[in-house]
């Protein structure tokens, strides 16, 4: 039987109805996807900026050797100038973040990426040690300034309104740019001409599709709240949480600090190589450590995270310290990984335990005095370590604070153990609630 349908001259009878062959006509435009893909690319965008922001003020950390050498200085200098870079830093944190709330994000964000690529061009135009330190306190004052301000517009631009999504795409930007600096300064300087120019260079160019991405941010037209500086302080409740919790992350960014200042050089004269890009890769192999660890903790109790962190950072220090005892690159790998393992875990089980404790109402406050407490400890240990190097030799003033380190970390984990047997161990619920273990 043929398929085919006859078309029939029109008659008296009413016809089996048939619809015409429609004429070919183009989906309509679905209004609601371009606002959609405009939220992803400023989501996205915000991000983009974070990592840049974060690698640049990371570009100097295996470049210090090469300066040192050009403009006569010890390792306390190095520490020196990452110390003023942190003390700007913190006040700059402070004050930015109630400032962002009060008149929109994007006018504190555009003024602190053009003290990014001033500070990125004073490093590129340095002919003397001042110099140096004029642009790291440029790059504190410009991180300090964007990066509560970005952390926040993520968690509010984030298209879905996850904010467990926007919490890992800042955590993954933050430690990408902390490890991507050090690389790419270190490729840089190792293999491309102008070492101490063209890094920079890079970086100011990067800066401007971030400035671009900002721009696209949506404007406050007034004022929500009253502007007023943030001074850290900590509910009475919770203090005794905070003081073991905070002390944990202070040793964890202590490690940070030292990996950002002295090991790139302490590697180089451990490995017997002048290749800057081994001392960068050190670091960013401790953040990568650092960064899948915290992915792999995401949601596990803050005890669990506090207790098993802690004596991994203690292991990586110790076999960091026999790593220059021994001249063994085998243990330096190994004593990067640990530690690098350790670090992520012990500050995200006392960012965990932290954000638990805290009251609902003041959690921001307090967060913000927890960071307080993790950049001191990034700034203020390494001054003591370049002191030692200045006196006793890198090699040395390095082994004496991986020990020191390593005690105090098995000792706040004393403490923890005590303090956890008395109360249960809760894990946050993914809509922020917590539960017992």
């Amino acid at each position: 039987m043929s398929l085919d349908r006859p078309i029939t001259a029109p008659s008296s009878q009413p016809p089996h109805r048939t619809h015409p062959p429609q004429r070919h006509r183009p989906p309509k435009a679905n209004p609601g996807r371009r606002p959609a893909r405009a939220a992803r690319l400023r989501f996205w965008g915000t991000a983009y900026a974070l990592l840049i922001l974060l690698t640049g003020t990371n570009l100097p950390t295996p470049l210090y050797r090469g300066y040192a050498a050009r403009f006569g200085f010890s390792p306390l200098v190095v520490t020196l100038i990452f110390a003023a870079y942190v003390a700007v830093l913190i006040p700059s944190l402070l004050l930015a973040g109630p400032l962002s709330d009060a008149v929109g994000h994007r006018r504190v964000l555009l003024p602190a990426l053009t003290v990014a690529a001033l500070g990125s061009l004073v490093f590129a135009l340095a002919d003397s040690t001042g110099w140096l330190f004029a642009a790291r306190i440029l790059q504190g004052l410009a991180l300090g300034a964007a990066s509560g301000p970005l952390t926040a517009a993520l968690t509010e631009l984030e298209p879905s309104g996850n904010r467990g999504k926007a919490a890992l795409v800042s955590t993954v930007a933050s430690v990408g740019g902390l490890g991507l600096g050090p690389v790419l300064a270190g490729l840089l300087a190792q293999y491309a001409p102008a070492p101490h120019v063209l890094p920079f260079a890079i970086e100011i160019a990067l800066l401007l599709p971030a400035a671009a991405a900002i721009m696209a941010l949506p404007a406050r037209t007034r004022p929500t709240a009253r502007w007023h500086p943030r001074r850290p302080e900590i509910p009475r409740g919770m203090r005794t949480v905070f003081a073991t919790s905070g002390t944990a992350s202070l040793l964890a960014f202590a490690v940070t600090g030292l990996f950002l200042t002295l090991i790139p050089t302490y590697v180089t004269t451990l490995s017997g190589s002048t290749n800057l890009l081994l001392g960068g890769a050190a670091v960013a192999l401790m953040l990568l450590c650092s960064a899948l660890a915290q992915l792999t903790g995401y949601g596990r109790s803050a005890r669990t995270l506090e207790l098993v962190g802690l004596p991994l950072l203690a292991a990586g220090l110790a076999l960091l310290a026999l790593a220059g005892g021994l001249s063994s690159p085998t243990l330096l790998l190994a004593a990067t990984v640990i530690a690098g393992i350790g670090q992520g875990l012990a500050f995200l089980g006392g960012l965990t335990a932290v954000n638990q404790a805290a009251p609902a109402e003041r959690r921001a406050d307090v967060i913000s005095s927890f960071y307080v407490i993790i950049y001191v400890g990034v700034g203020l240990p390494v001054i003591g370590v370049g002191f030692l190097a200045t006196a006793a030799g890198l090699a040395a003033a390095v082994q004496y604070f991986a020990y020191a380190v390593a005690v105090l970390c098995l000792a706040v984990l004393s403490v923890l153990v005590r303090r956890h047997r008395s109360t249960p161990a809760t894990t946050p619920t993914p809509s922020g609630d917590t539960s017992t273990d």
